[in-house]
């Protein structure tokens, strides 16, 4: 893709003084609702293989529009089809996620599920708006990415969003656009939420594909009503 994958914006090269990257809250929220209907598609299609696409930042593969794509099917986990019951796949018993973005219920052993895709998306979800990795240091002792998350916005959104985002807002207070600002803000919050929503340590309490897409809706159109 020629705009190379999400992970690239994310966490330019430091070293590449080419071409800065730099995307705006209206282009993450759409490249994450892309990738919510890919998690989508694949969780409601009714195929002899169930395909788990482990979301994550390296994964979702930009074109010249700036529109999602979810690749890298090396690390899918397909689920094939045996009479009565599934069996994994050799390459889903040899590799069950990539650390910060697997479910916590892989590591107890689990079957890969549509599940544990929306835990990884919703840490994607997280890095995405907050700029960090999964894996970044920098958070509290015992705090995982999640905790740090619902604990920055009991003090301020801004301290724990990704510094590009931080400095429009900064920009907006300036410029004395305060209604602007707030609904900003406001997006920023609900973004957080729903990453942390979508990465529960259980399963069942995670939220639904359609319920993302529906709460992703909601933010763009937010956003849309102050371009």
């Amino acid at each position: 893709m020629s705009n190379g994958s999400l992970e690239s914006w994310l966490h330019p090269d430091t070293d590449d003084q080419v071409e800065h990257k730099y995307l705006n809250l209206h282009q993450r929220v759409a490249i994450l609702l892309d990738v919510a209907y890919a998690l989508d598609y694949i969780a409601m299609a009714q195929h002899p293989l169930h395909i788990v696409i482990h979301p994550k930042s390296s994964n979702v593969l930009l074109d010249s529009n700036m529109v999602a794509h979810v690749d890298d099917f090396g690390l899918a986990r397909i689920l094939v089809e045996d009479g009565s019951f599934y069996k994994h796949s050799t390459s889903s018993m040899v590799l069950r996620g990539t650390i910060g973005y697997a479910a916590p219920e892989y590591g107890a052993g689990n079957m890969v599920s549509t599940n544990g895709d929306i835990y990884s998306y919703g840490i994607l979800i997280l890095e995405t708006v907050s700029g960090k990795r999964p894996t970044d240091g920098g958070l509290r002792q015992g705090f995982s990415r999640r905790e740090y998350v619902e604990q920055g916005l009991l003090d301020k959104v801004t301290d724990i969003a990704d510094m590009q985002l931080s400095s429009d807002l900064e920009n907006e207070l300036r410029s004395g656009n305060d209604s602007s600002y707030k609904r900003r803000v406001d997006c920023l919050v609900s973004l957080f939420r729903l990453g942390i929503s979508c990465s529960q340590e259980l399963p069942s309490s995670r939220t639904p594909t359609r319920d993302i897409i529906k709460e992703l809706h909601t933010i763009k159109e937010s956003l849309n009503g102050i371009m």
